[in-house]
């Protein structure tokens, strides 16, 4: 019988300075971590992704806000870990060790969102990770009634936001990306409502909102929600051409060939291209990325794979896919937001933002799933699409006193230019994408 050899060797490419973490200090979250306990994990509030050693064993956890991935290379010496955010820094590092010849990227392994991945150090046969879930919401807890829900949720909402101006400079100027939709809509609303609140000044706050050419509907959309609230000033759309919108480029930036997300991600770079173009020192930008899969807002037609019940039944079903236990569950992305919220933190970290997505926060994913979806739907479709824009307009007016404007969802990459120049940007299958992604490593 082979002898276990441990492995020493853990290294550690993170940048500590993306967290975000609004109650606690770095050291006590990796505590947190590295004791192994999920409550202590779950007591970390923020976007975070943490490794930690003891003795020879490693412990991963990170919340949806940030990725974060592994590879378990191996040496003459013995094997050893090492761990990113991204499958190219991963890739670099291996070059580097003269260890190229061992990577592909469906080698390297994803930490799923909410869960403690905890591997033991030992070689030869490879160790297999094990998962302990930190965060576990609880279902139906909230009352059949709106106005209760809303505020609980929005007021989840607000205090996320709260925290994290309590972790930034008073006068550092903040950026939403703005489409006057249902998420961004009401993050901007409340940000602005809490400066009031605080006696700070509203004019920190940017809306950006990405033109095509100077056609889009989002651009138009925007506008018509904060002049119908008396604040267009705070509007600044950032002009682009059709040229600046690179799906190949969106492709390297997250690391993935999903058409949906891709298609999002090349919006989303486009428009902070435009923004750091314009502010070479603007650092927070602020999204409403979460929003759509807490509320489970995403049209049942567009998934050949999901029904009504699946979704219900199904706890965090859009922020996780169908868990770590699934036979669909990918090894090398993870699932659901898990996977996808990438679209929207990698284009602003490749160009120097530090990104906030309030909605993916676990603290407000638990209200969100404390909704009794099936006493409030019965199993109708089409009262689940309305509800979310029921709830949000109800809390912002509870938590705001502004009337929130609402109007026809769609996604973001459909707002900014339409039908006849999308197809003129983007490839029709998902095979060129996945083709894009692979030429990247060959």
């Amino acid at each position: 019988m082979p002898t276990a050899v441990p492995i020493q060797r853990l290294v550690n490419l993170l940048d500590p300075d993306a967290d975000v973490l609004l109650n606690v200090s770095p050291a006590e979250a990796a505590a947190k971590v590295a004791s192994g306990d999920p409550a202590r994990v779950r007591d970390i509030d923020g976007q975070f992704a943490i490794v930690q050693k003891r003795g020879h064993v490693v412990r991963l956890a990170r919340s949806i806000g940030r990725p974060m991935r592994y590879f378990l290379a191996k040496r003459a010496d013995g094997p050893y870990l090492v761990v990113a955010e991204r499958i190219d820094e991963l890739c670099r590092h291996l070059e580097g060790e003269g260890l190229a010849e061992q990577f592909h990227p469906s080698y390297t392994r994803m930490v799923p969102a909410h869960y403690i991945v905890e591997i033991a150090l030992v070689g030869c046969p490879d160790p297999n990770p094990s998962y302990t879930r930190f965060f576990t919401p609880q279902r139906n807890q909230l009352p059949a009634d709106l106005d209760a829900i809303s505020r609980a949720y929005i007021g989840a909402l607000r205090d996320e936001c709260g925290h994290w101006l309590d972790q930034i400079e008073a006068r550092e100027p903040i950026g939403v990306l703005f489409s006057g939709g249902v998420d961004s809509g009401s993050v901007f609303l409340t940000l602005y409502s809490l400066l009031l609140a605080r006696g700070q000044s509203p004019a920190r706050l940017k809306a950006f909102t990405l033109s095509v050419g100077g056609d889009s509907a989002d651009a138009d959309q925007a506008k018509r929600f904060l002049d119908q609230l008396g604040l267009g000033m705070f509007l600044e759309p950032i002009e682009v051409t059709l040229e600046d919108i690179d799906y190949q480029e969106a492709i390297r930036v997250i690391e993935d060939y999903k058409p949906l997300d891709v298609q999002s991600a090349s919006m989303a770079l486009a428009l902070c291209r435009g923004i750091r173009s314009r502010y070479p020192d603007w650092r927070y930008l602020v999204d409403g990325d979460g929003g759509d899969e807490n509320l489970k807002d995403y049209p049942l037609e567009d998934s050949h794979n999901l029904t009504i019940r699946s979704v219900l039944n199904n706890t965090l079903l859009y922020q996780e896919g169908w868990g770590v236990d699934a036979i669909k569950h990918s090894l090398t992305y993870s699932g659901g937001q898990s996977r996808g919220h990438v679209r929207s933190y990698a284009p602003g970290r490749s160009l120097g933002f530090s990104g906030f997505s309030p909605y993916a926060l676990p603290n407000v994913i638990a209200v969100a799933e404390a909704i009794p979806y099936v006493e409030l739907t019965q199993w109708e479709p089409e009262r689940l699409y309305v509800l979310k824009a029921d709830i949000v307009r109800r809390g912002i007016e509870a938590t705001t006193g502004l009337t929130m404007p609402s109007f026809e969802k769609r996604r973001f990459q459909h707002g900014v230019v339409d039908d006849t120049r999308f197809g003129s940007v983007f490839p029709a299958t998902e095979t060129a994408y996945r083709t894009a992604f692979l030429s990247l490593y060959e």
